[in-house]
Order: C-alpha cells, then structure tokens, then sequence
C-alpha cells in the first residue's frame, strides 16, 4: 500500500475520531450524520442513501444494499453495515450503546423526517436532540481544509484554468453565451472534472451587470464584456473563479471600471491572513470601490467558504465574524455592476496562510482583449 493511501487513512481516521471526541464522556451520546456531504467529508465515501452513526467508541456507515460492497472496500474509519429494515438496525445500534440522547444535524433533516425518527425510536429509552450543536461541530471541522483537499481543490482549479483558456479561443463576436456554457463543461469534463461546481456563468454585453446572470441565446458583440463566474469539481471538491474579458475593444470607462476592481481585489487579497476577521476583507474591498464612487453598485458578500460545497464557511461579508486561519480556503469576488450598461467582477479562490494567502488561481487578472 501506497504512503499516500496510508496517508488518506490516517487523516479519514483523526475526522472521525475528532468528531467522537466531541461526544459526552459519559458514553451515553451519539451523533447521526444523515447530510450526503458530511457523510462524504468523514468517510470519504459518496452516497445519496447512508446515514454515519458515530458515538465515543465506534462508527457505523449504515447502507443499503446498492452501496454496501462499494461502502465496504472504500471506507475505513467505519463499521459498515447493509441493512434490511433501517430503523430496526438504527434501534439495535442505539440499545447496545444504551444512547439517551441522539444529535441530528438541524441544517439538513426535515421536520417530516425528525418526526418519523422520533417515532421510530421511541421504543428505546434515546431522544432526538434537535438543537444546532452536530451541524457546529462538524462545521468547525470542514472550515480548516487538511493538505489532501487543499490538493483536490487545487486540481479541480487547474482544470477550469485550462479549459477557459481553451475555450477563449472561439470567444468572438456572434457566439451564443449558451454555446459557450455548454462547450465549457465539456471541455472541463474531458480534462478530468466529475461535474460542474455549478451552473456556469458565461454571460456577455449588459447580461454581465446581474452577478448571477443565466447564459441564453444572447450574441457576444465588439465592445462587449464577456464574464466568466466558473468552476469544476474533482473528487467532490469545487473550485471557483470568476474572470472577465473584453472583446475587440474595451471603452475608456469599462477600463476605468475594471481597473477599480482589480484594484480592490488586489487590496483585500494582500490583507487576508491568520488572525484577520472575515469583515475585514470585505470591509478593505469594499472602501476601495466606495472611495471610486461605486460603493452602491457593489451589493454581494467579498467571498465565502469552498470545499465540499460551494458556498460554506466562513463567509466573507460585513457580517464574518470568523477569525481567519491556516488551512481556510475562501474566494475574494469584488465586482461593480452597472445596471443595463455592463458589470466587472475579479474572483480568485485562496488558501490562507499564517503570513498571507496561496493563491489557487494563476490566470493573469489585467484586463485582456480577445
């Protein structure tokens, strides 16, 4: 066995044992992880139907019987078990560890499904906890990416950058912002990408001042800016970047207005490090664009949490309580959208460091005709 397979195993293990430590000593609490992708982050294992039941001593991957041989080479930090009847199987697991009190994550069970748990274990002596304090903990886990995701992201990053480059090649006047959407992620397929981070935003002309603008049938034209807000995902893990060009030509004021941003994404990039508040990077790209004259044309958060999710924590707003630190990998997005004119947005994904940032995103940010 590889020392990086040893490796992986090793890091799957301290998750799950860092998560079980969080537990009651008392040995009378566990925790049921029904959220695909937290059951993804521990086990590392992909699965639409599981639940993880973890308490003090042990972890149980519960599956049917579509995922358990898959579950069964794959996870290691787990007891896996195929079951008949789930919450038959769920009961006996919580009698033999005689559990009072079962933590559920609040953020992804339904009311209907917390109802139907309760009443399924009501013959055993456990109650479902429903407060937020599963979701925390596991938040405070993901929140620090280890250096394995670090390089998953970075992967999937690396494919976006080279499909981009590649399909900036036939970004030209008469193009369909669709065409573009479409040929992208074929591109990032055919270079290694799972799937898509998430709708791709290839929008172009006056489209490009909505930050979430949803490509059509509209034509790139001369003059125009095209915008791309892209991203693939590679063994679960996203990557997000958003750059945007002009074609033929670019007009004294969408130069001014590019060059605001980029400046304002260059400031606040150069103040994130450990032991800033997230509302500081938001607060620095954001007096950049106001002291411009543009302060009311800049409404979105500077950027949030990637991993496992698009969007996560922490989140880069006026509101980011979160202290940065070593190992929190974030986007910085400032943009300025000008409604029916055009809009600019500069978005970088980045690791922080102790002394400052790695920065995940190579492509060139000055402002590029094509």
């Amino acid at each position: 066995m590889s020392d990086t397979t040893e490796l992986e195993r090793f890091q799957k293990y301290i998750k799950m044992k860092k998560l079980a430590s969080k537990l009651s000593p008392t040995g009378r609490e566990a925790a049921l992880v029904t959220s695909e992708t937290n059951i993804r982050y521990l086990t590392d294992f992909p699965n639409s139907e599981g639940t993880l039941f973890v308490t003090r001593e042990k972890a149980y991957l519960l599956v049917d019987f579509r995922y358990g041989e898959a579950a069964q080479k794959r996870v290691t930090n787990a007891d896996v078990i195929v079951y008949d009847k789930y919450y038959d199987t769920l009961c006996e697991l919580i009698e033999k560890y005689e559990i009072r009190d079962l933590l559920v994550e609040s953020m992804s069970m339904t009311v209907a499904d917390l109802k139907k748990l309760e009443s399924k274990i009501e013959k055993t002596s456990c109650r479902a906890m429903t407060s937020d304090r599963l979701d925390k903990l596991i938040t405070q886990q993901r929140i620090i990416k280890s250096k394995s995701e670090i390089e998953k992201m970075r992967r999937a990053q690396q494919i976006t950058e080279e499909a981009l480059t590649e399909l900036l090649n036939i970004v030209k006047p008469g193009v369909k912002e669709s065409t573009l959407a479409f040929e992208l992620e074929f591109l990032m397929r055919k270079k290694g990408a799972e799937g898509i981070s998430f709708d791709l935003i290839t929008i172009t002309g006056a489209k490009t001042s909505m930050p979430h603008g949803v490509p059509g049938d509209v034509e790139v034209r001369n003059g125009d800016f095209v915008t791309f807000d892209v991203g693939a995902l590679y063994e679960g893990y996203h990557s997000d970047m958003t750059r945007t060009y002009a074609v033929g030509e670019a007009s004294d004021y969408q130069r001014e207005i590019y060059d605001t941003v980029l400046k304002a994404q260059l400031t606040a990039l150069a103040k994130v490090k450990a032991g800033v508040k997230a509302y500081d990077i938001d607060r620095t790209a954001r007096s950049v664009i106001a002291r411009a004259g543009y302060g009311d044309y800049f409404r979105h958060s500077t950027g949030h949490g990637v991993g496992l999710e698009i969007h996560e924590e922490p989140f880069v707003s006026a509101r980011g309580e979160t202290l940065l630190s070593e190992g929190m990998v974030i986007t910085v997005e400032p943009g300025i959208y000008l409604p029916g004119k055009f809009g600019v947005r500069i978005e970088d994904m980045i690791v922080v460091t102790n002394d400052g940032c790695d920065n995940l995103a190579t492509l060139p940010k000055e402002l590029i005709i094509l």
